[in-house]
């Protein structure tokens, strides 16, 4: 079974080097540049594909929109990203699977669910993250959210525990 890794604006931000957003995470699990970097080499190494949600996409060009200094090599570097996931250039994974969260259908779902989330604190950003999680889980790949922020974490699907046979 074929994994995939949804990259969170959080862990993108700190990969790209967004200035103020170099590190995130609680004090006992920082994420840094240099574990960001480890982390998504060693899951290609592993052919794991990189999902690149929506959210991500737009909070990420937002966080750099916003910041003093370098904004377009920054933005240049995001835009490469989104051209690899557009065209699905390895390890990404193409955008265009991830279509169908934004039908009707699942635009009405996220509406109706997300007030009761929102209370609780998840921002819709993140809602659609957990259904990106969602949608690759049902469609069959183990899934991991690479995010520094636990309340996000706490959304990712359950691992699927294959039982070992009896001898």
């Amino acid at each position: 079974m074929q994994k995939v890794l949804i990259i969170d604006t959080s862990i993108l931000c700190v990969y790209l080097k967004v200035p103020f957003m170099e590190e995130c995470g609680p004090n006992n699990d920082k994420w840094d540049y240099n574990r960001v970097c480890e982390k998504i080499n060693y899951e290609i190494a592993q052919k794991s594909l990189l999902v690149l949600p929506l959210a991500a996409l737009i909070e990420t060009g937002n966080h750099i929109a916003h910041v003093s200094g370098e904004r377009y090599g920054l933005a240049k570097d995001l835009s490469e990203i989104i051209i690899k996931a557009a065209t699905a250039e390895e390890p990404w994974a193409a955008f265009t699977s991830q279509n169908e969260l934004w039908s009707e259908k699942n635009l009405r779902k996220l509406a109706d669910d997300w007030p009761a989330l929102a209370a609780e604190k998840l921002s819709i950003g993140d809602m659609t993250i957990k259904n990106v999680a969602e949608f690759y889980t049902e469609s069959g790949f183990r899934v991991e959210i690479l995010t520094g922020d636990g309340g996000l974490k706490a959304y990712e699907p359950e691992k699927i525990t294959v039982p070992r046979r009896r001898r």
